[in-house]
Order: C-alpha cells, then structure tokens, then sequence
C-alpha cells in the first residue's frame, strides 16, 4: 500500500508518494496549471499518479491560518479533495500544513539549492513534509495502540 501526499496550492500541486511500508515519503513531481480554477488536468495527472504508483490514500495538506483558523483557501483544499475522493474513491485525509513551506525552503537553502531553483521543486518538497508528518503520525498511533494491547 502506499500513499499520496499533495500540497494544493494555487497554481501548482505538489506530488508525493510514500514507500510501501509507510514509512519514508518521496518527491513525485509538481503539477503545474495556468488557472486556479481549471482542475480537470491537474485531476487526470493526479489519477495517472494513483495508478502507476498504486495509491490508496491520499495526504491534502490543510493551509491553517497561523492561529488555527480556517481561510478561504482551507474552503477551497476542502472541495478539492471532495472532488478527488469522487474522482478516484480513495479516502482524502487532511494534514494540518502550517510551515511547511516554510521548512521546505529551509531544507532547500541548507541543502545548497539556488533561490531561482527552489521555486521549481518548494511544492515537492511541501508535498513530502505533508505526506512524512502524517505517516510519522500514523507510526506513533500503531505504537501507542500496542502499548495500550
């Protein structure tokens, strides 16, 4: 099993996809649209994803103001992965993705990445802190559930 992790921005998504045994995330790809509003092939890339991959959950980084707070871009994620969970019929989990961006492009910038590549790959990078903070998640419910046993 694996999952898909997504970082929904306004015009660029974000792709990465876990190991199968949930425990690493790696950078697929970044979707990128000329409108916010046209989803249709960011959709079908997404779906080709799933496929080749063999996705069966799917990891949508929820954009949280920064005092826990909901924004008109959270609405906007929310339909989105709505439309995914009808489109592919995969559960859509939400991770809370404050300072994600933040922490990508410090990992970027210690890592040596010039300021005019990091624009190309930050949302990749999101993608794999979103999809890692949740499968670390995971990992520490299925401890803590063992220790209860």
């Amino acid at each position: 099993m694996r999952i898909l992790g997504l970082d929904f921005g306004s015009k660029t998504v974000g792709v990465a996809v876990s190991d199968e045994l949930l425990l690493t995330a790696q950078g697929v790809e970044t979707i990128e649209r000329k409108d916010e509003n046209k989803l249709r092939k960011t959709c079908a890339r997404i779906e080709e994803l799933i496929s080749l991959y063999g996705v069966e959950e799917i990891v949508l980084g929820l954009p949280k103001n920064m005092n826990n707070t909901e924004g008109e871009r959270v609405e906007k994620t929310r339909a989105f992965g709505a439309m995914l969970e009808r489109r592919t019929g995969l559960p859509v989990h939400y991770w809370d993705e404050r300072l994600t961006t933040v922490a990508a492009e410090q990992v970027l910038m210690e890592q040596g990445v010039r300021r005019e590549n990091r624009k190309q790959v930050i949302d990749k990078v999101a993608a794999c802190l979103i999809l890692q903070g949740y499968l670390d998640h995971l990992k520490m419910d299925s401890r803590r559930k063992e220790q209860e046993n």
